[in-house]
């Protein structure tokens, strides 16, 4: 072996290491500027994860889902226009509910709405007023399993 196909060996090597230990990718559904800068600096700030895009309408979040794939999303479910509903039903319509994480961050923490959710196969339910940081514990031990495979 030579020189330079020693050095494109260990490129590449370094390539695949450095994709498998990329940061997950998470959309964000969000309309509040304000936590939408709060939840953005919580996840990035670990390394595991990224904010890849976000949302402010349920239109926009599945235009996005359409385009990209994520590893997690996080979803809102009072918008500016309308609701987070239909994104949670895109996800389950898709098969994606299972394969990335889903968590609904809302101030409309009813059990009704907590009950509809779980329809769609969401696990991670939290109240925005009492439970931010359990959503932010929830998806870092997420993007840590996902890590250590």
């Amino acid at each position: 072996m030579n020189d330079r196909e020693i050095l494109m060996n260990s490129e590449s090597s370094t390539v695949d290491e450095r994709a498998s230990h990329a940061p997950l990718r998470v959309l964000l559904i969000e309309d509040s500027p304000l936590i939408r800068r709060s939840l953005v600096e919580a996840i990035d700030s670990s390394g595991l994860l990224r904010v890849a895009a976000y949302a402010d309408s349920a239109e926009q979040a599945i235009a996005l889902l359409n385009d990209e794939a994520f590893d997690a999303v996080i979803v809102d479910l009072q918008l500016k226009e309308g609701s987070g509903v239909p994104v949670l039903a895109y996800l389950q319509r898709e098969g994606l509910i299972d394969s990335v994480f889903a968590a609904v961050l809302t101030n409309h923490a009813l059990p009704a709405y907590r009950e509809r959710c779980e329809q769609y196969g969401v696990r991670h339910f939290y109240d925005k007023s009492f439970e931010f940081d359990r959503v932010l514990d929830a998806l870092h031990e997420y993007a840590s399993a996902r890590s250590a495979r």
